[in-house]
């Protein structure tokens, strides 16, 4: 009878046992299978690469900043883009950074693209819309990019950096020419400064 019981005992043990190896290969397989989706910090810089626009200027000013910097761009024959006139034939403004104002992050940045790559020449501007409480001088950096086609990636035509002193300063960053498919005109790139904003203005 004893061993009767002792028999029972093995078999509930073995069963018990069953149940916890299935339970664990079970969780194991789950998670190899989630794996491949825990990191999708490849498919966001491809979605990056494959941003929309043909040539993309931005810039970037100190974060955190509550100051209101403009970009202001001209595609060849097309009126200027900026806070004031959001879209042209070539280009749109994407992001008008108001520094505080209507921002849930600190990040200050303004981005605009372009449709195609019209030939000619481009130009771009900075212009310190408001300053607030800003200590000047206020450095802000900008990038030109450009790519031929949605299956390139973007590649960085010029990047400077200009310098601010006071509020309603506009500052022509530079001035380039492009050919149709992007090419950087060789000897054209100068900042003769040229007046954007109130040829922009609605």
């Amino acid at each position: 009878m004893g061993g009767f019981d002792l028999f029972g005992d093995d078999d509930t043990g073995t069963v018990f046992r069953d149940t916890i190896m299935l339970a664990l290969a079970g969780f194991v397989a789950i998670v190899i299978l989630v794996l491949p989706f825990i990191n999708p910090e490849a498919k966001q810089s491809e979605d990056a690469d494959r941003a929309p626009g043909n040539v993309v200027v931005e810039i970037q000013w100190q974060d955190g900043l509550d100051a209101d910097v403009d970009l202001w761009v001209q595609a060849p024959g097309d009126t200027p883009v900026g806070y004031s006139n959001k879209g042209g034939e070539s280009f749109n403004l994407l992001r008008d950074d108001l520094g505080k104002i209507s921002d849930v992050t600190d990040l200050n940045y303004e981005i605009a693209y372009s449709r195609g790559i019209p030939a000619g020449e481009y130009t771009v501007n900075v212009h310190m819309y408001r300053a607030g409480r800003t200590q000047f001088p206020l450095p802000v950096k900008i990038v030109a990019s450009v790519k031929s086609s949605p299956e390139e990636s973007t590649r960085q035509l010029l990047t400077t950096t200009v310098t601010l002193t006071r509020e309603n300063e506009e500052i022509t960053a530079f001035r380039f020419r492009l050919d149709e498919k992007g090419n950087l005109a060789r000897g054209s790139v100068h900042s003769l400064q040229k007046p954007l904003r109130a040829a922009g203005a609605a």
